[in-house]
């Protein structure tokens, strides 16, 4: 049956707007356009033969109404008639309509499945204008960028952003006058299908057995595809161009089209909103054409006060839980997410109603999870659990342990029934939200959030034997800590947080309580066990190690006794710190070791720059950092610290080197690389005219101006410094740079090794020279790699092997020295004053001539070494 547009105007109107060329050139495309889309041709003949009215009749006959449009739409767009294309489409709004009105329809009774109890603003369907404004603001017009990818962790509401979107612009409340047409793709969904197109993939979205496919592509710039949750996808976005499609009705398999659609390939006029994973954005960015990046964050303090309004009508109440999320940075991260804020306020309201102290429930993660899954399967006014409660939880304790070991978030019936979940169970469950129904499968289920399935898979290791559990899959609590420890588990973030805070003597008698029965009590040294042998392993096991991860696991135990005894075991640790939390977890730790002999940390954007007249480090900062510092006092076999790729202001400089100055401080070797000081830094170079012990200093990567080098003369002049060594690689250091190196060389009497590679040094090469030769400079070895040393820098650096008495090894390689170049340093080494023993040349980097050269110096003087990497 022909569609209401047909009806109205009739598809022979829009066959006599075309010129006669034209309509004979419709009749041959006709032919080409059918097969495209799985229609069966009309018989050449007829086709040929008929005028536009009878072939206005041939189309209406041999194809149902919208599939008589397509076609006829198709055509117009390959013979570039457009103007017919947005003239239908403005007579035929009706489809708009009708596919807002479904859209409406059934986005708002996902958000109605998806909202929380209790919970009014944050989850109901309503959009303020305030957020409207917003909105519109995302696609406004005249912005260069037609791809807005938002990522942010699992849980801060992505889809529920994205399905508000739908409902507001569904109701008519934005872009009306930008987007036609909304298309929503959930790649969960999408990964299970076959080879499919995107004007498939527009059918299975309209609400109505026959799609006007060709009437929406025929204007892409009024389209938004939305595509959620990318990552589940697993594309990279790495296919050859040659390999991406262009044509929206070729079947492709989904990752393939989704390339194609996001690099631009297919359709590049239309709009994308993407969500994806923090994980999934990296390296992405360089593929999508001008992309729009922005990150969802969650409730800020206003939301998060709001939200908790509502769920404690008390005004009081309401305070007392702001407070306590508000007092502990983990928790208030968590509450970030609207489902864990509201989970931490059910818990906090139930231990209220107890009459407990709501501040040790906010003190410790687990112990946050622990109040509330425990009081979720405890009757309220009973004294304690029913049976069946402790049965369930047991049970989903099971199936979450299996989940992390499968990297499964959502379970079918059977992984339900395989652990002791019935049919009978699931609306208990599902009431509870504990468990949620999956939007994307049927008959599909998942735990409330992620986290709330590692703190029920964590539990299942005091519960249980991972020899008895029914999947094969389940390992022991050693492969369960490594594991978590090298973060080589998609979703294993707090798993062993938990594991470890469920050790607390608190939580222990919680659960014992909630069990009836004593918790397993090997666990604690089971794990001691692990890390004994984890402390021992080296090589790319130990690389792979994040100790940041311990650290936060051990926090979360709050025992010291055995944080003691674990940090012992450490002998070498590398973290990184990311902000304020990150820091005192590390100083929790740190502070507790006592046999460190190498640290290396990073402070990513820990310590900001400080605005004049206030200080950005917080006393709780600056705290943590003292202790973190206080290593270098309290490990007396501390022998390297590298502090790398951080930035560094004025206090949190002047702590490192306070305690860099004491005397029990016996650090020998001391890394700053990649570092950036927001302040004067003359307070670390001073530090080696007060600490004897210092003999090794690594600056690679850390840029150097003036100031600092001036800094390094007067330090390396000084009688008290005892540097041996001094690496300066990547430095960018300059040829008025190399004039106050020289003056180091000549001044220094300690100064014995000298890394200057990867410095642009040609202009500054001479100065170098002169002071080597320089009877009073004491080097016995040069790196200059990769310096730009050209032919030109070699009669200076011929003269230096001919004069200096102490230089015994000079390392070249990666300087296009030239045949004559290396000539000239020949000559040199055959002077019967030249003390060098090895020279680093890459002999490959020079022609044949030259290599023979080198050969012939070899056979001559058997005591040089040329060492062609080093």
């Amino acid at each position: 049956m022909a569609s209401p547009f047909f009806a109205d105007f009739g598809l022979m109107w829009y066959l006599e707007e075309l010129k006669k060329k034209e309509f004979m050139k419709f009749k041959e495309l006709l032919r080409q356009e059918t097969p495209q889309l799985g229609l069966g041709q009309i018989p050449w003949g007829e086709v040929k033969r008929a005028s536009r009215e009878e072939l206005a009749n041939l189309l209406l006959r041999h194809y149902e109404g919208e599939q008589a449009w397509n076609v006829t739409f198709r055509v117009f767009q390959k013979l570039g008639r457009k103007d017919l294309c947005a003239k239908a489409v403005r007579e035929s709004s009706g489809n708009v309509k009708i596919y807002q009105a479904h859209m409406r329809e059934k986005f708002c009774s996902f958000l109605a499945k998806e909202s929380i109890p209790m919970v009014g603003e944050h989850f109901n369907l309503n959009v303020t204008q305030e957020k409207c404004k917003f909105l519109e603001l995302l696609f406004e017009p005249g912005k260069q960028t037609r791809t807005l990818c938002l990522h942010g962790i699992q849980g801060v509401g992505k889809t529920t952003f994205l399905a508000k979107i739908i409902v507001a612009w569904s109701k008519g409340f934005i872009y009306q006058d930008r987007f036609s047409y909304i298309f929503y793709f959930c790649c969960k969904e999408l990964k299970r299908l076959p080879a499919v197109s995107l004007m498939e993939l527009i059918a299975r979205a309209w609400p109505t057995a026959s799609a006007p496919v060709s009437e929406i592509m025929a204007h892409p710039e009024k389209v938004l595809f939305m595509v959620d949750d990318f990552e589940e996808l697993g594309s990279d976005l790495r296919e050859p161009e040659s390999e991406l499609c262009g044509d929206w009705a070729e079947a492709h398999p989904p990752k393939l089209l989704l390339s194609s659609l996001l690099r631009k390939k297919m359709v590049p006029e239309c709009f994308l909103l993407v969500t994806l994973s923090p994980k999934a954005r990296q390296g992405l960015e360089d593929r999508l054409k001008d992309p729009d990046i922005r990150v969802l964050t969650g409730f800020n303090e206003c939301d998060m006060k709001i939200f908790i309004s509502q769920i404690f009508p008390d005004m009081y109440r309401a305070l007392d839980a702001f407070a306590v999320i508000l007092d502990n940075h983990q928790i208030f991260s968590l509450c970030q997410l609207p489902v864990l804020c509201w989970m931490a306020c059910v818990a906090l309201k139930w231990e209220m109603d107890q009459g407990n102290d709501v501040k040790l429930t906010c003190q410790r993660r687990t112990a946050l999870y622990t109040s509330f899954l425990l009081n979720l399967f405890t009757p309220q006014g009973a004294a304690g659990p029913s049976w069946q409660g402790q049965a369930w939880l047991q049970s989903l304790c099971s199936l979450a342990v299996q989940g992390m070991w499968t990297d499964t978030l959502v379970f079918g019936e059977r992984d339900l029934v395989r652990n002791g979940i019935g049919s009978s169970d699931l609306p208990a469950l599902l009431e509870l939200r504990v468990l949620l129904l999956c939007q994307e499968a049927e008959a599909s289920y998942r735990f409330l959030h992620s986290s709330v399935q590692e703190f029920c898979a964590a539990l299942f290791y005091l519960l249980k034997s991972p020899g008895h559990h029914p999947h094969t899959a389940v390992q022991g609590t050693q492969e369960l800590l490594l594991t978590y420890l090298q973060k080589s588990g998609e979703h294993w973030v707090f798993v062993g947080c938990f594991l470890f805070g469920l050790l607390h003597e608190r939580e222990r008698q919680k659960l014992d309580a909630f069990f009836g029965f004593q918790l397993s009590g090997e666990m604690k040294w089971q794990l001691y066990r692990c890390l004994q042998d984890l402390a021992k392993i080296t090589g790319k096991l130990r690389r792979e190690t994040t100790f940041l991860a311990l650290f936060y696991a051990l926090f979360e135990m709050q025992e010291e006794a055995f944080t003691d005894q674990v940090m012992d075991l450490m002998s070498e640790l590398t973290f990184s710190v990311f902000h304020e939390t990150d820091l005192k977890v590390s100083a929790y730790c740190l502070k507790r070791c006592s046999n460190l002999k190498k640290l290396s940390l990073s402070a990513h954007s820990v310590f900001k720059n400080e605005e004049r007249g206030q200080s950005s480090v917080s006393s709780t900062e600056l705290l943590s950092w003292h202790q973190v510092c206080s290593v270098l006092t309290t490990n007396r076999d501390l022998q390297v610290l590298q502090v790398k790729d951080s930035t560094l202001n004025e206090p949190a400089l002047l702590t490192l080197c306070h305690q860099l100055r004491q005397p029990n401080c016996l650090l020998e070797n001391l890394f700053l690389n990649n570092i950036t000081f927001h302040c004067e830094d003359w307070a670390l170079f001073e530090v080696f005219t007060h600490n004897p012990n210092l003999k090794y200093l690594n600056l690679s990567n850390t840029l150097l101006g003036c100031q600092e080098m001036q800094s390094l003369y007067s330090m390396l002049s000084h009688p008290a410094c005892n540097l041996e060594k001094l690496l300066l690689m990547n430095c960018k250091l300059s040829a008025d740079d190399c004039k106050v190196l020289a003056s180091i060389l000549i001044e220094s009497r300690k100064l014995r090794h000298l890394n200057l590679s990867c410095n642009y040094l040609n202009k500054g090469a001479r100065a170098l020279c002169k002071a080597l030769c320089h009877p009073a400079c004491t080097l016995e070895l040069l790196v200059v790699k990769d310096c730009g040393l050209t032919s030109a820098c070699c009669e200076d650096l011929a003269t230096v092997l001919t004069s200096s008495k102490t230089l015994s090894m000079l390392n070249l390689i990666g300087n296009p020295l030239g045949h004559s170049g290396v000539a000239l340093l020949c000559q040199g080494l055959r002077h019967p004053e030249c003390a060098l023993q090895v020279l680093g040349l890459n002999k490959a980097e020079f022609g044949e001539e030259t290599r023979a050269l080198l050969e012939a110096e070899e056979e001559r003087n058997p005591d040089l070494i040329i060492k062609e990497s080093w």
